[in-house]
């Protein structure tokens, strides 16, 4: 029998891609926008989750996935979901390096305050000018994403209310930024913050910076809300 003819086929459209053109890094950057299936709905304002490496071809697409999967099943809040291309990630998303080894490895790393910089004076203020956000920012991020969240959590608290770090890079430059959570939180009040930690089978310097960064958490007055997830029975830092 002769096969089914083919109609023309209509894109899915998952929602909204802009370029912001960053003074900060000099050049244009990808910023994707995942909204609710309320959005739109009179008065209504949503929380937004920033995805560090949040291009089309990265984390963007399985994200509002999931953001999607929240709205069906109520486990938790419609939200705004925001991606945010990177490009050099060694140097996007490190602090500097004071480890000789590192710095000769890895020339050019330590572009974190930059790249945080641009997320705060152009991302943030471009969403919230443009998007129905309410009072509530978030921002997610993997592997050395996620050390950019645990540093911009150290570093700059206030950015974000919740941050999301799954299996972060703890291991950069010897564990520095784990080494010196304790001096980073005596400076800056994490209070009233909350973190989601993860982590799967990486062990070495990637569970001991981990693991000094929770023990200077418990420490801390002013105590950030953690929430612990221990994957290292089942899972590894690719999935």
């Amino acid at each position: 029998t002769a096969a089914p003819s083919r109609e023309a086929a209509t894109p899915i459209q998952l929602g909204e891609s802009h370029t912001i053109q960053s003074s900060i890094l000099g050049d244009g950057r990808e910023i994707n926008v995942w909204l609710p299936p309320a959005y739109g709905e009179e008065g209504r304002r949503f929380s937004v989750l920033y995805v560090v490496d949040g291009a089309l071809d990265q984390d963007f697409i399985h994200i509002a996935g999931l953001g999607q999967l929240g709205a069906l099943s109520w486990q938790y809040e419609q939200l705004i979901v925001v991606g945010v291309q990177t490009r050099t990630r060694i140097h996007e998303l490190t602090p500097p390096a004071r480890d000789a080894r590192y710095q000769s490895v890895f020339p050019n790393a330590g572009g974190a305050v930059d790249f945080r910089r641009f997320v705060e004076t152009e991302v943030i203020p471009f969403v919230e000018s443009h998007y129905h956000t309410g009072p509530r920012r978030a921002i997610m991020g993997e592997s050395l994403a996620g050390l950019f969240v645990v540093d911009t959590l150290l570093s700059q608290p206030t950015l974000f209310n919740d941050y999301i770090a799954i299996s972060p890079s703890l291991w950069w430059d010897d564990r520095a930024l784990a080494r010196q959570a304790t001096d980073l939180l005596a400076r800056n009040s994490v209070s009233e913050r909350r973190l989601y930690l993860s982590i799967a089978n990486e062990g070495g310097t990637m569970q001991d910076g981990v693991d000094r960064l929770r023990r200077a958490l418990g420490a801390a007055s002013g105590r950030v809300e953690v929430h612990y997830s221990d994957r290292s029975a089942s899972e590894t830092h690719a999935t």
